[in-house]
């Protein structure tokens, strides 16, 4: 069975499945965190947002592989934590804040290792004359 994305961060964060109070708050934090993994490039690049209680892990995570699906679930988690129910203590925030950082460079390091692509190719051609492509002048003859 598929899990809700609002369900599963609710249940995290301690609220009860049918407790809706502050389903509008979760679902803020929960796109937010989306839109920050659209920015480091994971995910569905047209970008992805909840409404409900409808939209599941699947719907987002469908092109990731395993190791990105618990990192991509726990920051998701982490970023809403920090939003909604920040702790009261400077060590746990801070603590929460390194991991936040640690799974945002590994899914940033994941995506640069399987689907990075050049955002400003170099079209200009080579000036060095032993590369293969050079332009020769052709003598007149």
């Amino acid at each position: 069975m598929e899990t809700s994305i609002l369900t599963a961060t609710k249940k995290i964060l301690g609220l009860a499945d049918d407790y809706i109070a502050f389903d509008h708050d979760v679902i803020t934090h929960i796109n937010t965190a989306f839109s920050t993994l659209t920015q480091l490039g994971v995910g569905p690049a047209e970008g992805f947002m909840i409404e409900d209680a409808t939209a599941v892990w699947d719907d987002f995570l469908a092109m990731a592989d395993d190791l990105q699906y618990n990192s991509i679930k726990t920051y998701v988690y982490l970023r809403v934590r920090m939003l909604f129910d920040p702790p009261s203590t400077s060590f746990v925030i801070a603590a929460l804040n390194e991991q936040i950082k640690e799974l945002e460079w590994r899914l940033n390091v994941h995506r640069e290792e399987t689907g990075w692509v050049d955002p400003d190719p170099d079209t200009t051609p080579p000036t060095d004359p032993d590369y293969p492509w050079y332009p020769r002048k052709v003598a007149n003859g």
